[in-house]
């Protein structure tokens, strides 16, 4: 079966430097490319400026992964803005996560499975979404 995979920036971060995750990143990446293809959401996108490194620059590093680019569904942001919600009813002191929430929420809804570091607080928020994480590969 395949199975497309929502990357998240935490991981794209890990492949474009040279991190402690850098070659696990690299290895499940290569899994999920070859398992259904890689997803790159908007909301990932726009959280990559924060790398400083020019838009080109970042294409033509991560073209190897040839990921294919998908815009948030509408689906996505009732559950992601109440996943937030949650998140800080329950004590969540970081104001500016709903980025994270509508990436979980994007892959829930289109089907896609997660590659990401932040694997326990998704799986908090979203527990039928299926989820890679680099940290778990051995």
């Amino acid at each position: 079966m395949t199975t497309s995979t929502l990357i998240d920036t935490n991981v794209l971060i890990d492949l474009l430097g040279d991190g402690p995750f850098f070659a696990a990143s690299v290895d499940v990446a290569i899994d999920a490319f070859r398992t259904g293809g890689i997803v790159l959401s908007a909301v990932v996108w726009s959280e990559l400026a924060f790398s400083k490194i020019p838009e080109p620059k970042l294409i033509e590093k991560l073209a190897w992964l040839r990921p294919k680019r998908e815009d948030l569904p509408f689906a996505a942001a009732y559950p992601a803005g109440a996943a937030h919600a949650r998140y800080r009813d329950r004590g969540g002191r970081r104001e500016r996560t709903l980025p994270d929430f509508l990436i979980g929420a994007h892959a829930l809804v289109a089907g896609h499975r997660l590659l990401t570091r932040d694997a326990s607080r998704y799986r908090s928020y979203f527990p039928d979404l299926d989820i890679l994480s680099p940290e778990a590969h051995p």
